[in-house]
């Protein structure tokens, strides 16, 4: 794993807590932002697991 990929899945992970704590004080705002974090987390390790797959490519191909 890479940093990106840690990040994003720690981003995503907070992201699903601060959702549900706005849910349960009736916060919508809290509940937006929880899922941009979400969304954030998610594109970060995407990022992460394409510069795995193209490092790995690159072991393959020497």
């Amino acid at each position: 794993m890479n940093k990106d990929q840690i990040k994003g899945t720690a981003k995503d992970i907070a992201g699903k807590t601060q959702q549900g704590a706005g849910k349960l004080v009736g916060s919508k705002e809290q509940q937006a932002k929880g899922l941009k974090k979400q969304v954030a987390g998610k594109l970060q390790k995407n990022v992460g697991d394409v510069k795995e797959a193209i490092k790995d490519t690159n072991k393959h191909k020497h």
